[in-house]
């Protein structure tokens, strides 16, 4: 398992999939992690393996994932957890507290920032947690440097026993190419550590804490030295000193010299794949190489602060271009054109203007029809959000009088048309916490907080306990679909039957009445009239904590199993085309037909049946689940469900 095959085989993978084999090439033995894009495919990668005597998950948040991780660390084995940018902020308090202990086997985070924000979140730059954690940070530049960095970073980690981050972006994550892989290597067979070692495993008293962060200091120091002595951080500088030079940190450097094919002057380049610890002793060589330095890095300017306070110590008179200048933006992706840009400055020439993006409408040209992002044909939230803008009005009040919070994965899709009806999204769980805020704000009509099931073993069950613990009124609606779904149908504690050997699913409906709110309602958001009823009970005490858990099966994952709930059907003769069935549950399985067809009787008919050339409502089957919510609005009986037998 151990040796080189004498052909090594070659694997198309992306930068997540490469991480994962790399972590296998290293020997890891347990690997943890949260779903969150970009970052997803690595773990995904590792669960769809066998692959025995390793341990495999996907936890309940980044925080429970990364104490798993560094649990198997401190007991001498390798270990790996996985997460997106904004996930970081959740493992963080375990963190920065393991930082301080040091680690005995390797421990790697792998993080994925996402610089042009195409998942949505925050546009973070986790360079910043690992100068806060004084712990190290890789940067690969591409899918082959993913594979290899990560089995660095784990050599790093025990050379110096600290964890080590290694940072992918979207770019580098998302990226496919061929590489060479290597047979994985076994986890080590050792015994598991086990030493009681107050001073270093707790945080009892100043004088302990104190010496940790002694310690956590020294062991990045050596970190520097061994990065020097791989040669990780590498100055290529040009034949003749005095010219152009460049720092590029990570994912930009795949940019940079395809910007440098159409740059004519020599260019003095250093390329860093460790971007903490500041690599500063070859950041002088090219400040003392070059006269004007070009720094190229996503997000935030962290190595041209460096670089600059660096120049001022050593009395460097030349010029540094960067984002501080406002040459280069601090959002965003770093393009190709960006560091042309950016190397023209540099050298003293004017940029060439940008190409405006041409106004299509403005000319008169076609554009695409507007389609606001909204849950999927059969999704069961879109019967959820519809029960709770009746029972709103059921209970005498009007939409924009009442709060409805939302919180992150699909359930955020209610802030979109044909709903409308959610305000707010900001974090793993926050919906109930900031819910409770506006119920103690005063404000008159009841105050709602949904929530999807994974989110809720994510990060609600602290803010339920809250309200409950202090009597806040509110109603919460939990949207349990049984999957992480818009991640890519990730297991939850709540997922049914689909838990690996020895696993057990945790039946959310026992959580919740064992928290103790006043009243649990189970409903299925296909069944709009008895959940829109649930709901106005609940708004009817708007004194009590209430918990409404609306429970159906992912419309796409029941299609993958053929669970459909039936089919819709239309009676042409019957359809008006008044287009409510569209307007109110703006579901995509729903559309108009105009096209003309002739039937068996050479009759020119438009649509599917009906008078000829009349438009009217059609239903896709390969889209429909069949969950009838659209026959509820039909004023004429046009749509009726059919229950397959």
């Amino acid at each position: 398992m151990g040796g080189r095959s004498a052909e090594v085989p070659r694997r198309i993978v992306t930068g997540n999939e490469a991480v994962a084999w790399g972590a296998l090439r290293a020997g890891v033995r347990v690997v943890t992690g949260y779903p969150g894009t970009p970052s997803t495919g690595c773990v995904e990668q590792l669960l769809s393996m066998d692959l025995p005597d390793r341990h495999v998950e996907w936890s309940t948040n980044e925080k429970v994932a990364f104490e798993i991780a560094a649990g198997a660390a401190w007991a001498g084995h390798r270990a790996l957890c996985a997460m997106k940018m904004t996930g970081l902020n959740v493992a963080y308090d375990a963190l920065i507290s393991i930082a301080y202990s040091g680690t005995n086997g390797g421990l790697v985070v792998y993080v994925a920032d996402d610089p042009g924000v195409s998942a949505g979140m925050a546009e973070q730059d986790s360079r910043g947690f690992a100068r806060m954690s004084c712990l190290p940070m890789l940067e690969p530049a591409s899918p082959a440097e993913a594979y290899a960095l990560v089995q660095t970073a784990f050599e790093l980690s025990e050379a110096v026993g600290s964890p080590v981050f290694l940072r992918s972006t979207t770019a580098v994550a998302l990226t496919h190419t061929a590489l060479e892989i290597d047979e994985p290597r076994p986890p080590r067979a050792i015994e598991p550590i086990l030493e009681r070692d107050i001073a270093r495993y707790t945080k009892a008293g100043a004088a302990i804490c104190q010496a940790q962060h002694r310690d956590l200091l020294a062991r990045l120091d050596r970190a520097e030295a061994w990065l020097r002595e791989k040669r990780l951080n590498r100055v290529a500088p040009a034949p003749r000193p005095g010219g152009l030079g460049v720092l590029a940190v990570g994912a930009v450097s795949a940019c940079l010299y395809e910007a440098l094919e159409a740059f004519a002057d020599e260019v003095s380049i250093l390329k860093a794949e460790a971007s903490v610890p500041f690599p500063a002793e070859e950041a002088k060589k090219l400040l003392e190489h070059c006269t004007t330095i070009l720094v190229l890095e996503e997000l935030d300017p962290y190595a041209e602060r460096d670089l600059r306070a660096l120049a001022q110590r050593i009395g460097w008179p030349g010029r540094i271009v960067g984002k501080q200048d406002g040459i280069l933006a601090r959002t965003g992706e770093c393009s190709v054109d960006d560091i042309v840009r950016g190397l023209q400055v540099a050298v003293g020439a004017v940029p060439e203007p940008r190409e405006a993006v041409p106004d299509r409408e403005a000319e008169g040209g076609a554009t695409a029809a507007p389609r606001p992002i909204t849950v999927c044909a059969g999704c069961p939230h879109r019967g959820t959000y519809l029960a709770i803008e009746a029972a709103i009005e059921k209970a005498g009040f009007a939409k924009d009088e009442v709060m409805v919070t939302g919180d992150i994965g699909c359930t955020i899709l209610g802030m979109n048309p044909p709903f409308d009806l959610l305000r707010n999204e900001v974090s793993m769980g926050s919906s109930v916490g900031i819910a409770q805020g506006y119920a103690h704000a005063g404000l008159k009509a009841p105050v709602i907080a949904t929530i999807g099931d994974s989110t809720f073993f994510h990060g609600g069950i602290p803010g339920l306990v809250n309200a409950i613990q202090h009597r806040v009124p509110l109603t919460l609606v939990v949207l349990d679909n049984g999957w992480t779904a818009m991640t890519g149908m990730q297991v939850n504690p709540g997922t049914a039957d689909a838990h690996q050997a020895g696993g057990r699913r945790v039946d959310l409906e026992r959580v919740l009445r064992g928290l103790g709110p006043n009243r649990v309602l189970v409903v299925d958001p296909y069944d709009l009239e008895a959940t829109t009823d649930a709901l106005a009970e609940s708004l009817g005490h708007p004194e009590d904590v209430n918990v409404v858990l609306a429970q159906r099966e992912c419309a796409i994952q029941a299609r993958r199993r053929g669970a459909v709930a039936g089919r819709v059907a239309v009676d042409p003769e019957k359809c008006v085309l008044c287009k409510r069935c569209l307007q109110i549950t703006g579901c995509p399985a729903l559309g108009v037909s105009t096209a003309r067809a002739v039937d068996t009787n050479g009759e020119l008919r438009g649509g599917i049946g009906g008078s000829p050339h009349r438009a009217r409502i059609v239903v896709d089957p390969a889209l429909c689940n069949g969950c009838g919510l659209c026959v509820s609005f039909c004023p004429t009986s046009a749509l009726s469900k059919e229950v397959d037998a």
